[in-house]
């Protein structure tokens, strides 16, 4: 998305009407997950009848019973929030040590001089940028309040 967030998404559209695409999508998500979960319950239903009796001489079970197994097995192998590790993903990129959005190793080499470049330039450096920004969304005409 760009830095104007939702704004450029569906130009000439009124704000009313991107609400309810917005709505429309997330419900159509949730449905979606909702067969999702169906399906692979049934699918774990019926590879476990399939091998688990024959091989473990384990007894068939129902399609409930196959979906209490996935969420089971979610909780215990796979956490409840996703393989996304706490929503930090590409997007949402913190920093540190050898893992930068670049691949890993340039971070590694920026990031020793960090700290030094926050203790030494690090208001200056914000202020000039925030009045750079101010400057370019204004047309150069106002000038950015200072703290």
């Amino acid at each position: 998305m760009s830095a104007h967030g939702m704004h450029g998404m569906w130009p000439g559209v009124h704000p009313a009407v991107k609400g309810l695409r917005i709505a429309g999508l997330v419900v159509l998500g949730v449905i979606g997950a909702a067969l999702f979960a169906l399906v692979f319950g049934w699918l774990v239903m019926l590879l476990w009848n399939w091998l688990m009796p024959a091989i473990f001489h384990l007894g068939v079970i129902t399609y409930w019973q196959a979906f209490g197994i996935v969420v089971l097995g979610k909780l215990l192998f796979g956490g409840i929030g996703g393989g996304r590790h706490g929503g930090r993903g590409p997007r949402h990129w913190r920093g540190g040590p050898g893992d930068g959005p670049h691949g890993p190793g340039r971070a590694r080499d920026e990031w020793r001089w960090y700290r030094e470049f926050w203790e030494q330039e690090g208001r200056e450096a914000f202020d000039r940028f925030a009045q750079k920004k101010s400057t370019e969304s204004s047309g150069g005409s106002s000038q950015p309040t200072s703290t």
